[in-house]
């Protein structure tokens, strides 16, 4: 690592010029970054982590005010860049990795001309040898089937494949300086360990400096040199990452490590014997239902195997048997393509099953079956004992009050015309549910209850972050209590603290009103810390299924031993 760093702030201070008032974002921020080094920055969201990051490529807000003794790039001078140099700065020599891939792709451009753009602007290839280009880096971001997807538009791929479309466009030009805000929020931990290697790989081979600013203290744990630790816009701590991470001087980073799952393997377990009660609780609802799809062998059934309770047979709250969703594909020729095939589960009452596995997995294909947003191409569903394969229009509406799900993208889900309130208020409007002044006192506990302040029932989705915009979207499912949660990656866009808040919470209506979770996910640490028992799914069947310590502790699939070693967390030496 060279003496001169390639980044160098200092003192920077960053604030929003509103009427006649400057709000303060950040206060006297310094550090510096050198090449081959990674340098995560950490912080729970509105601790001015993200806008440290567009401070430094110059991507603030117009009525940002930034004040610094000291932005340079490997000693150059970038306070007084006019907007040509800039062009000429930003994925050139600072690539940027931006957090949200599902705004930050044109829509109406394919993916491998969005990618190759870059190559053109800064002259480093032709049509042609840019557009070839752009599918090798396609592949290299984990992207299968590349030469296709290029001809692809944004909203043709899943989240995760976006967030490795923006990585690429981020490699293109080789930069000195990468930018990486949240760059695997969105990803599961096989193509995130694919894409932080790769990262690292850079940062050894071409002297690549990284940027990282992330929420989850596992990754920075496990990729970092050095971890950057901010609150209210400030730096409370930093240092070399084991020293930060392993032993905490400040009382915010000693709260955001005690509330990372993954970090140490005692905080991966919730509680063995309150996992194991209810897991009991939801044995003694579940009576046997059939072979339960792929990989059932392996399932769990009460504490002794009997799912039995006494002799009382009240049955599983959901069951999904023989489950297939096909989709036509391009080229005419009736060509399909099996998302889900021959799926099959079981949730017992205050029961949370998880299912895991990579992107395009069908875990997702699957959820939206459960919740009939889409219809499935065969096999059966029965809630509550009652088959809804094919309800429709008022019997399917009555039936969704018993069941909600809280989607992957909160940004897409919550109307953007809507108040806070108003969006938590929706489902209470749409079922007549109550008064106006009891709902309105419901909107307020559920606020409480997803840890957000009463204050933001008026403000509208755009004016939160990503983290907020989830918690509004889970206190709208939980508005109605249904029985069942369908929870789509519900915590993926959450800082470690606010995801323990959820988590917990989640735990506790759980045990209080004995709800029923399917939970899915790309991570592992979270699902040990909250499911009951585990489905892992690849291309579209469950290739295993069983206790969740079972499963973790002493996986079957060489599927399954991949995805857990691939887990994130351990402190560099």
């Amino acid at each position: 690592m060279s003496e001169t760093p390639l980044l160098f702030v200092q003192n920077l201070s960053i604030g929003y010029r509103v009427g006649s008032r400057l709000v303060p974002a950040v206060s006297g921020v310094s550090f510096e970054v050198h090449r081959g080094e990674t340098v995560a920055i950490v912080g729970e969201s509105g601790s001015g982590k993200s806008t440290t990051a567009q401070a430094i490529i110059n991507l603030l807000a117009p009525n940002a005010v930034v004040t610094s003794d000291a932005l340079r790039l490997d000693g150059s001078d970038l306070t007084d860049l006019s907007r040509s140099e800039w062009q000429e700065v930003r994925g050139r020599r600072i690539g940027l990795v931006p957090q949200d891939p599902g705004v930050s792709l044109n829509p109406v451009t394919k993916v491998g001309g969005q990618v190759a753009e870059v190559l053109r602007i800064h002259k480093l290839g032709g049509r042609r040898a840019a557009a070839s280009r752009a599918v090798e880096l396609l592949t290299l971001a984990g992207i299968p089937e590349a030469e296709v997807r290029a001809q692809q538009y944004p909203h043709q791929l899943s989240g995760g494949m976006k967030q490795r479309a923006l990585i690429a466009t981020a490699l293109a030009a080789d930069p000195e300086l990468i930018v990486a805000d949240e760059p695997t929020s969105a990803l599961d931990v096989t193509v995130q360990k694919q894409i932080l290697d790769h990262l690292d790989a850079l940062a050894r081979d071409s002297d690549t400096a990284i940027l990282l600013i992330t929420h989850d203290l596992a990754v920075a744990a496990d990729r970092a040199d050095r971890v950057i630790v901010m609150q209210h816009g400030r730096i409370v701590e930093q240092g070399p990452a084991r020293d930060v991470l392993e032993n905490p001087r400040h009382a915010y980073t000693r709260a955001l490590v005690a509330a990372a799952p993954a970090l140490v393997e005692t905080r991966l377990v919730a509680s063995d014997r309150a996992r194991q009660a209810r897991a009991d609780r939801a044995a003694e609802a579940r009576v046997a239902v059939g072979d339960g799809g792929a990989g059932a062998g392996r399932a769990a059934g009460g504490a002794d195997g009997s799912g039995a309770d006494g002799g009382r047979a009240t049955g599983p709250l959901l069951v999904a048997r023989d489950l297939r969703k096909e989709f036509a594909l391009p080229g005419g020729h009736r060509r399909r393509f099996a998302a889900v095939d021959g799926v099959g589960f079981e949730i017992g009452r205050g029961e949370t099953f998880a299912l895991v596995g990579e992107s395009g997995s069908g875990k997702s294909t699957t959820a939206r079956l459960v919740t009939r947003l889409e219809t499935p191409t065969g096999g059966s569903l029965e809630f509550d004992g009652a088959d809804y394969t094919t309800a429709r229009r008022e019997g399917l509406r009555q039936l969704r009050r018993r069941f909600q799900l809280v989607y992957q993208n909160p940004y897409a889900s919550l109307d953007p015309r809507f108040t806070v309130g108003e969006v938590i208020d929706e489902p209470l409007r749409s079922y007549s549910v109550g008064s106006a002044s009891s709902r309105a006192k419901r909107v307020a506990q559920l606020v409480d209850d997803v840890a957000l302040p009463t204050s933001y029932l008026a403000r509208r989705p755009t004016e939160l972050s990503g983290g907020q915009r989830q918690r509004v979207a889970i206190a709208r499912a939980l508005a109605l209590r249904p029985e069942l949660l369908v929870l789509d990656e519900a915590v993926s866009a959450l800082d470690v603290s606010v995801q323990a808040q959820i988590l917990a919470l989640l735990t506790d209506l759980q045990t209080e009103y004995g709800l029923s979770y399917l939970f899915i996910t790309h991570d592992l640490a979270v699902v040990r810390q909250i499911s009951d028992r585990v489905g892992v799914m690849r291309a579209g069947r469950i290739v295993e299924t069983g206790r969740t310590g079972d499963i973790l502790s002493a996986p079957a699939e060489e599927y399954t031993r991949e995805l857990i070693e691939a887990i994130p967390g351990s402190l560099r030496g």
